[in-house]
């Protein structure tokens, strides 16, 4: 779901990015009035699980890969604004350095999977969650349904991106200059492994860690329960102190050392091939079989906006270090320590903030 440059058009790229800084926008202004300052912490911590969440690739049919994307449970617990700047940090953070997803295209990828992902999921997890007591099994349901909607919502508005290319945006002879194609075969690739696989892994994560969090740590489900009147003042805010956040960090970095597994699943998520791996005959073939359509010439659009960027380490693979699994791990580790340095740095932050308030 992470859409690679030169697969929007300019003008794509710029309405989504409208769309995605009117979201930032929202959300920073809606944690500033809401007192959320002591939650900052939190939003790199689940920056930090996101972004170890999306490099567990999973095996989907026509030989292509997805992932989870873990915003469903930053929801519940940040509430929109903090999940939506929690993923978009993650994600621009994938874009930077790994090459995953492209410049062009973050205002797209922030959009689809911080914006809707997180409205969706959260909007759903409330809707149905309403007036269940914290350690209710209707959250864990809620929890659950509210992943599966999210990931499929935004792989839907990422399918629509891409299909409407061909249609908008060719030369004049009608051939395509950037993604190729179109609505009846966009759609259906992009869902059908989503509505399976991903969607299930969404679920399971999202049921999985509110399960957990309500034995471990309640509080910190207490923010989007409803139950709660003056969120300001919520006690889920209050853990980012103290062991909640430390746990938090240490939970998030055992998964990392587990990220070497992601490789395991074969072949690249549909419709994020580069243009060199479009253009050979092999991965062309490969191209067609999970599109279910002709092979084509790379998109001259697409030459274009693919080299605007190059990652420092792209595709999770360092050049220095000869194996994959190693160097897997060793972006984790990179991605991750960025992630959670953040949040301790935030952390002593809003405390010293808090003594020196308290000293007065």
């Amino acid at each position: 779901m992470h859409i690679p440059d030169g697969y929007l058009s300019p003008s794509t790229c710029v309405t989504l990015y409208g769309g995605a800084v009117a979201g930032w926008y929202a959300a920073l202004k809606r944690v500033k009035r809401a007192l959320l300052n002591r939650a900052v912490p939190l939003i790199s911590v689940f920056a930090a699980f996101a972004f170890v969440v999306m490099m567990f690739n999973l095996p989907l049919p026509g030989s292509t890969t997805g992932h989870a994307v873990g915003v469903t449970i930053a929801a519940i617990v940040l509430g929109p604004s903090g999940a939506i700047l929690a993923l978009s940090i993650a994600l621009a953070i994938q874009a930077l350095f790994f090459g995953d997803g492209g410049i062009t295209t973050l205002g797209a990828n922030c959009f689809n999977m911080a914006i809707v992902g997180s409205l969706v999921g959260y909007g759903t997890y409330r809707l149905i969650a309403a007036g269940a007591k914290i350690e209710s099994n209707r959250r864990i349901a809620a929890a659950a349904i509210a992943g599966y909607l999210a990931i499929n919502a935004s792989a839907l508005v990422a399918g629509i991106e891409l299909g409407i290319q061909p249609l908008l945006f060719h030369d004049s002879a009608g051939v395509p200059l950037y993604a190729p194609y179109p609505l009846h075969i966009a759609l259906p690739a992009m869902m059908i492994g989503h509505l399976t696989f991903a969607g299930m892994a969404e679920a399971v994560i999202s049921a999985g860690l509110v399960a957990y969090l309500q034995a471990a740590d309640p509080g910190l489900l207490l923010y989007t329960s409803g139950v709660v009147t003056n969120r300001a003042e919520s006690p889920a805010l209050a853990p980012v102190a103290g062991t909640s956040a430390r746990r938090l960090r240490l939970e998030v970095a055992l998964l990392m050392l587990l990220t070497p597994l992601g490789i395991l699943a074969a072949g690249k998520a549909w419709s994020e091939w580069s243009p060199v791996e479009f253009a050979v005959a092999g991965s062309q073939a490969q191209v067609a079989a999970a599109a279910t359509m002709p092979a084509a010439a790379t998109p001259a659009g697409m030459q274009r906006l693919a080299s605007l960027w190059t990652a420092p380490f792209p595709a999770y693979a360092p050049a220095f270090v000869k194996s994959a699994a190693f160097g897997y791990l060793l972006s984790a580790m990179f991605g991750v320590g960025i992630l959670l340095s953040l949040s301790l740095l935030a952390q002593q932050y809003m405390e010293r903030r808090r003594a020196a308030r308290f000293s007065r």
